[in-house]
């Protein structure tokens, strides 16, 4: 794995959860996280707007783990279901599943992480399990599982002090949302 250790100690809540992904400022994260969990036998996923699931694409994304999102309305004249709707409801279809998130939501700094995964975790009543990859010390895996009690704020939190001290492979780009760390 590029000179990369796993972290072995894998918890058992790996097999159905929303799994953040963090840091996260290079395209190679996700090479790595990918064959890390391939190794550890998790069923890593990721979603994706329908349309890139179609041929060609499917082609690469497909096998990579792409679940494709679909937020048509059911019935013609209803609303759309919301993007957490959506990805919730694949908790539905997949008895395991580690929906793989990335609350930053680019590769560039971004001091305010999105809160969506701990929602999705929240309506399918699963838990949000931290993997990462640590430059720094080279190790790829998995530690805090948190199971959502409904007060986002104490528990991004420790979400936030996970994270702490992990280091990206561009450390610049990086940041853990210090808003949560206000108290």
């Amino acid at each position: 794995m590029h000179g990369f250790k796993l972290d072995t100690n894998i918890p058992p809540e790996a097999q159905r959860c929303v799994l953040v992904a963090a840091p996260h400022t290079s395209n190679w994260d996700l090479v790595y996280a990918r064959a890390a969990f391939d190794w550890l036998n998790i069923p890593l996923k990721f979603t994706i707007k329908k349309e890139w699931t179609r041929f060609p694409f499917n082609l690469f994304l497909n096998p990579m783990g792409a679940l494709p999102i679909d937020r048509t309305p059911k019935k013609p004249g209803e609303a759309r279901p919301s993007m957490v709707d959506s990805m919730a409801d694949l908790f539905n279809h997949h008895e395991r599943l580690a929906m793989l998130v990335t609350p930053e939501a680019t590769r560039k700094k971004n001091p305010h992480w999105k809160t969506g995964f701990y929602y999705v975790a929240l309506k399918a009543n699963v838990p949000i399990v931290c993997g990462y990859l640590d430059y720094k010390t080279k190790t790829a895996g998995m530690g805090l599982v948190l199971y959502p009690s409904g007060d986002l704020k104490a528990d991004m939190k420790k979400i936030m002090l996970f994270y702490w001290d992990k280091t990206a492979k561009f450390p610049e780009n990086f940041s853990i949302d210090y808003s949560y760390l206000d108290e």
